[in-house]
């Protein structure tokens, strides 16, 4: 009898078998894979919130010990607005990493093996056993060659991934579904100058992106809408990438040119969906509870995040100091309340639109403010919620980075005169100045009209 039983070994499956197993729980880990695996389909980037776990589960010296460099800025550029802005710091930690996905399948994995935790691979989940009032209590799986494996728990983890079998067993359902909103490649190449930065470029319904990663590589893709994007063998993808690097930094479309890629393309394309999360002696996590679309490549942080809420929730119960049904509860709303800001923050910079002139207004006040530029870069992050950044103040206070004269369009000089000009700020120019925003500045206004204190007033 085992106290968890985790289905799935990669990132969230072994942190959360890893974690439950430091705290001295019976934890079996099953997947059907055989590690170490071959290579993921991922763009590898952990943001800040991920580094501190991995800070603080005492991983980080070895993550960064397998050739990845720090990285402290990201950035965006549109048409001719450029904003570069150092990250801002969670715990102490301020920086990024892009290790090789399978290398780090291979720290997490074996810091879970070293805890305790007892590792089956090559066994694939057949059935949930339940009991009498249909409590999950156990597994049936089997081996490679089809001997049957029959194991109980107190409680069963699905980190299987988003077409997870865990939740299919169960019938966790979805909720807040999108379909795919664009497909994305990248591949690596060698020999590109490495400073230390996320680059990410929104121009003509495309998303370019670039960074620094493992072993003097360096990651270089490109988004499309998904009517926008046709497969294509390799030799034209390079054509594609490189084209629309040309359009929006045509230096580094020229260093590309000089070099090489050195990998075949890989290819991305998920939807977007939270997932029922809990039920009666099971659980999900990872991208089995929740995914959301790559283009802000916090997969690897949401996974890694995910499993630490977990066992903060559960272990008290597994150590009997409460009940299971209320903990896992008590999970989901923590869950939802995590990431259903970034999730709505996701989706819209998912669909590639282009900004209009008022949006690349206030990016060029960002790129004024460090504090502003530091807060767009973190909410990408996953370090700022999204409410809090598009708070009524925290925008309001942008007008102060926009130099006055006939420069901006006539709608922002109409807002800056409501938020800054008005007598006394009366609230109900603030209210006007607000709608104006919302009808105007995108997913800024947006978020703007949805943040708390917006719909308070």
């Amino acid at each position: 009898m085992y106290d968890v039983i985790v289905v799935g070994a990669r990132i969230s499956g072994s942190a959360t078998a890893m974690l439950l197993a430091r705290a001295g729980y019976r934890v079996l880990l099953l997947d059907r894979a055989k590690f170490p695996g071959g290579k993921g389909a991922a763009t590898n980037l952990v943001h800040p919130p991920g580094i501190l776990r991995l800070k603080r589960w005492g991983l980080l010296d070895e993550v960064a010990a397998t050739g990845c460099p720090p990285i402290h800025s990201y950035g965006l550029q549109s048409g001719p607005v450029q904003l570069m802005a150092k990250l801002p710091a969670v715990e102490g930690v301020a920086e990024a990493y892009s290790p090789e996905r399978r290398k780090l399948d291979e720290i997490l994995l074996e810091a879970a093996v070293k805890a305790g935790a007892e590792l089956r691979e090559r066994v694939a989940l057949r059935e949930l056993l339940t009991d009498a009032q249909g409590t999950v209590i156990g597994v049936r799986a089997e081996t490679e060659d089809r001997t049957p494996v029959v194991e109980h728990a107190r409680l069963v983890v699905g980190a299987d991934g988003s077409n997870s079998t865990v939740a299919r067993l169960v019938g966790a359902e979805k909720y807040d579904s999108h379909p795919v909103l664009n497909k994305s490649h990248w591949s690596y190449w060698a020999d590109l100058p490495h400073d230390g930065k996320v680059r990410t470029y929104r121009h003509r319904h495309q998303h370019a992106f670039t960074w620094p990663t493992h072993d003097g590589l360096t990651i270089v893709g490109l988004a499309l809408p998904v009517g926008d994007f046709k497969a294509s063998a390799d030799q034209e993808r390079d054509a594609t990438v490189i084209s629309a690097f040309e359009e929006v930094d045509p230096e580094f479309a020229a260093r590309l040119r000089e070099t090489r890629r050195t990998d075949t393309w890989m290819t991305g394309a998920v939807p977007n969906f939270l997932r029922q999360c809990h039920g009666p002696g099971w659980a999900l996590t990872g991208d089995a509870g929740y995914t959301r679309d790559p283009i802000t490549a916090a997969g690897i942080t949401d996974s890694l995040r995910g499993a630490e809420l977990l066992v903060e929730a559960v272990a008290p119960a597994l150590a009997g100091d409460r009940d299971l049904a209320p903990a896992l509860a008590d999970y989901a709303r923590c869950r939802d309340a995590l990431v259903s800001g970034h999730f709505q923050y996701t989706r819209d910079h998912a669909t590639i639109a282009d900004y209009n002139r008022e949006e690349l207004e206030f990016i060029r006040a960002m790129a004024r403010s460090p504090h502003h530029g530091s807060g767009m870069v973190g909410m990408f992050a996953t370090i700022v919620p999204p409410a809090e950044f598009y708070s009524p103040a925290n925008i309001h206070a942008l007008f102060d980075h926009i130099p006055p004269g006939s420069e901006p369009g006539w709608k922002i000089r109409m807002v800056r005169w409501l938020v800054r000009g008005a007598p006394r700020h009366l609230p109900p120019a603030t209210r006007l100045a607000d709608r104006l925003i919302a009808a105007n500045l995108g997913s800024m206004g947006t978020f703007l009209l949805g943040s708390p204190v917006a719909r308070a007033a």
